[in-house]
């Protein structure tokens, strides 16, 4: 039987991926002061011994004040540094999946409170609360703070911390790293002319609006190990209409290409309340399939991406040469397991696992090289 396109490995820059399946960066607000802790080390544990090819821990802020809402994850000082490399010697033990970091900024859409508390903005001088930036004085929504417009000094602050950030995630040997070009945040902001109103040379033309953005991959690319990949999210659309459109994130696209960006991960929306997104099974592909048919790199497809056959059709019909998954892991952590069982495929296991094989799936699984790890 024919090896399930899922399940064929694939070479990105330094990351040797087993297969097609990729975890996609998801906000836990559970951090204390930007610093991981348990939480983290079990939430990324079990998904590092999914079977997946890859795992990208959450956004990730470079300032504090870049932070969605105060319990954000950062890496901006030696702190929050030690407090990462903590959680990864323990997924390192344990597992050889390869770990990246998605590094953000939220701008307009930072200080909030955490979702389970409805995430609303908490206001400047408030507990919790600070006053956001982004590309010009809009806000999020109405009934909003409005943000305060990034000057010459702001932008070159923001593009420094995403470079700081980045040498500090090459310290701590991480694989790879994303930048959240997507949902609504900071460099998206910059992308959108719904959030940029700007009249200087960051903003107008599609050229002026992708300007801050490349800044800021250009500093991280060369900050980061060049011998490591460098990858970035975008919202394909922002489902409004004078907003931003596929055809444009494919002419950003193109750019990164040329630039050397290793992989492009094609979401869409996040950037205004009056957004209408067509929700259904893969509504998403659409977007990655426009931008793979205009680019070299790898694209990533996500959004409600649940299961093994859709998944597999994504891949093997060329509409993305990877899939991403975010919710359908949290539901379902072994689904790259599930998924190689309906496939007829392989997945690699922990060796403490492998006993719990089903029998009718016969070399389901592949024996992990990380179980007696000292």
């Amino acid at each position: 039987m024919a090896q399930p396109a899922l399940f064929t490995p694939l070479r990105v820059r330094n990351l040797d991926l087993a297969n097609r399946i990729v975890i996609a960066p998801m906000c836990q607000y559970s951090a204390e002061d930007g610093c991981m802790n348990d939480w983290h080390l079990i939430h990324l544990g079990q998904l590092a011994l999914s079977g997946a090819a890859l795992l990208t821990i959450e956004a990730t802020a470079v300032l504090p004040e870049g932070r969605i809402s105060w319990a954000d994850v950062g890496l901006w000082n030696d702190e929050t540094e030690a407090a990462m490399r903590k959680t990864l010697e323990g997924l390192r033990r344990w597992s050889d999946m390869p770990i990246g970091i998605q590094l953000n900024h939220a701008g307009r859409k930072a200080s909030t409170e955490v979702p389970w508390l409805g995430g609303a903005q908490i206001a400047p001088g408030k507990p919790h609360g600070w006053q956001t930036q982004a590309p010009s004085a809009v806000p999020f929504a109405e009934g909003r703070v409005a943000p305060t417009a990034l000057d010459r000094d702001g932008l070159r602050r923001v593009r420094d911390a995403f470079a700081a950030s980045a040498v500090r995630a090459g310290r701590l040997g991480l694989d790879f790293v994303q930048l959240h070009g997507a949902h609504g945040y900071l460099l998206h902001q910059f992308l959108s002319p719904l959030s940029n109103r700007r009249e200087d040379e960051y903003g107008g033309s599609l050229e002026n609006r992708m300007r801050f953005p490349l800044e800021v991959f250009d500093a991280v690319r060369a900050a980061f190990p060049s011998d490591k990949a460098v990858t970035m999210r975008v919202s394909a659309t922002d489902w409004v209409e004078g907003g931003l459109t596929v055809d444009e994130i494919v002419a950003f696209a193109k750019v990164l290409d040329a630039r050397g960006c290793d992989a492009i991960h094609v979401s869409s929306g996040g950037l205004h309340p009056a957004q209408q997104i067509p929700i259904g099974p893969s509504y998403q592909v659409p977007l990655a399939r426009a931008v793979k048919a205009a680019v070299r790199m790898p694209v990533v497809a996500v959004g409600l991406i649940t299961e093994p056959t859709q998944a597999e059709a994504i891949v093997s019909t060329g509409d993305a040469d990877l899939i991403a998954l975010a919710r359908a892991i949290l539901y379902d952590p072994r689904w790259p397991w599930h998924a190689a069982a309906e496939l007829g495929a392989q997945v690699r296991a922990a060796n403490q696992y492998l006993r719990s094989q089903p029998r009718q799936f016969k070399d389901l699984f592949e024996m992990s090289g990380t179980a007696t790890r000292k």
